[in-house]
C-alpha cells in the first residue's frame, strides 16, 4: 500500500540557499492545526475560539495542491487562500462562514470589499466565484483526512447596536482577522526560529499586577515626600496644597475603578495630576474587570513622549520593559537594555498585554494586520 503524500506549509533552505531534506520542513497539517489552536487562544477572550480555530485550519488549504508544492521548489506563485474561504461558504453556509471566508481569502493581501471593488483588488464575491481546477488549484483529497471540521459552528456571541445594527460584524470580522494573522505569523516565526536554532523572543512582559505594585509604591514615596515637604513660604503652601489636591482628585478616580466597564472622562486643568491620576485608574479598572493591557492615545508627539518617560519613570526597573511606544519620533536608542529594544522591536508586530503609548494614526493603523484590539 503506498504511503500517502505529505503537503508542506514552508519549505526549508541552508545558508547558501539550497532547499534541504523534506524532514526540516513544516508540514500542512502541523502549521494548520498551529494555527487554529493559537487563533482559538487568542479568540477567547470574546468567546469565539471555535471559529477562530476552524478558521485557522483552514486558511492555507489551497497548499493542498500540486500547484502549490510545486511552488515550494522553486515555481510560480500560486492562490491559497481563495480555496480555505470557499469550503468555508460550501461547508456551513451561514453568516459566521463569509465571516470565515473574508479573513482566510485575506490572511495575506488584507480584508477585501465584499462586492465593490476597490484598489485593483478582487473582491470576495469574485473570488468566491473560481472553481476548483480552473481559476484555482484542484485540492488533493487528503484535505479531508488531516483537518476534521465540525458539523456546525456556533453563531458568536454579538450585540447589535439597534442604531447600526451591522457594527458588530464588522468589528467581530476584524477581531477575528487579527487572531488568524497573528496565529500564521507568530507559528512561521516559530518554526523558522527553530530551524535556525534560536529562540522565540517574545513574551516574558510583566503583568498589570506588577506594574501596579511598582506604580503604587513610587505614587506612596511621592505622597510622602510631599507629606515631609516645608511649608515655609507662601509657594510651598501653594504647592502643598495642591498636591493635596491632586491626591485626593487620584484617590476619588480609583475609587471609581470597581464601576462597569465604559466611558470615563477626567477634568481637571493643567497641573493638576491627569497623568498619574489616569494611570492609577487605568490599573485597577483594568485588575477590577480581568483586562489585560493600557493604551493611551494621544494626539501630540511631544505629550507622548513626556507621559511615555513618566510611566516609565514610576514603574521604575519595569518600565523599560513594559511601556511601548508606538510613533513616528521614538527612538529606541535612549534605552539602556539591549534586550528590551529587542523585545520592543518584536512587539510593534504584535503587542503584548502592556501599557502602550501611541498617537492617533497609530491607532486608526489598528485596523492593519497584526495590530487589532487584541
Amino acid at each position: 500500500m503506498p504511503a500517502k503524500p505529505l503537503y508542506y506549509a514552508h519549505s526549508a533552505k541552508e545558508e547558501l540557499g539550497n532547499l534541504l531534506p523534506y524532514e526540516h520542513w513544516q508540514t500542512l497539517q502541523n502549521h494548520s492545526v498551529n494555527v487554529g489552536e493559537m487563533a482559538a487562544e487568542f479568540a477567547r477572550v470574546f468567546g469565539a475560539q471555535e471559529i477562530a480555530c476552524q478558521t485557522g485550519q483552514l486558511h492555507d488549504l489551497g497548499k493542498y495542491s500540486e500547484p502549490f508544492d510545486r511552488r515550494l521548489h522553486g515555481g510560480l506563485s500560486v492562490d491559497h487562500a481563495t480555496a480555505g474561504a470557499k469550503i468555508a461558504i460550501e461547508r456551513w453556509g451561514n453568516a459566521i462562514s463569509k465571516l470565515m471566508a473574508f479573513c482566510i481569502a485575506g490572511h495575506h493581501a488584507g480584508l477585501a470589499n465584499g462586492c465593490r471593488e476597490g484598489d485593483n483588488r478582487s473582491t470576495l464575491k469574485q473570488r468566491l466565484a473560481l472553481q476548483f481546477g480552473e481559476g484555482i488549484s484542484a485540492l488533493d483529497n487528503l484535505w479531508q483526512q488531516e483537518i476534521k471540521l465540525p458539523q456546525n459552528l456556533s453563531a458568536p456571541p454579538l450585540k447589535a447596536d439597534a442604531h447600526h445594527p451591522y457594527f458588530s460584524y464588522a468589528f467581530f470580522t476584524r477581531m477575528l482577522y487579527s487572531c488568524l494573522v497573528d496565529a500564521d505569523y507568530l507559528d512561521t516565526e516559530a518554526f523558522y526560529l527553530n530551524l535556525e536554532n534560536n529562540a522565540v523572543e517574545r513574551g516574558g512582559y510583566p503583568d498589570l499586577n506588577a506594574l501596579q505594585h511598582n506604580f503604587n509604591q513610587f505614587i506612596n514615596a511621592f505622597r510622602l515626600r510631599v507629606a515631609k515637604a516645608s511649608e515655609q513660604t507662601e509657594a510651598e503652601k501653594r504647592n502643598a496644597a495642591l498636591n493635596r489636591l491632586r491626591s485626593e482628585i487620584l484617590d476619588h478616580a480609583v475609587e471609581q475603578a470597581a464601576q462597569p466597564q465604559g466611558l470615563f472622562t477626567l477634568t481637571v486643568p493643567t497641573g493638576g495630576g491627569k497623568t498619574f491620576t489616569s494611570m492609577a485608574f487605568a490599573l485597577e479598572h483594568a485588575k477590577q474587570h480581568g483586562m489585560r493591557r493600557v493604551i493611551y492615545v494621544i494626539p501630540f508627539t511631544s505629550i507622548i513622549e513626556q507621559n511615555a518617560a513618566e510611566f516609565r519613570k514610576a514603574f521604575g526597573e519595569l518600565g523599560e520593559l513594559a511601556v511601548l511606544e508606538h510613533h513616528s519620533t521614538f527612538d529606541d536608542s535612549k534605552l539602556q537594555n539591549e534586550a528590551t529594544k529587542d523585545k520592543l522591536c518584536l512587539a510593534r508586530t504584535y503587542y503584548p498585554s502592556s501599557p502602550d503609548a501611541l498617537d492617533c494614526r497609530q491607532l486608526f493603523d489598528f485596523s492593519t494586520h497584526l495590530k487589532l484590539f487584541i
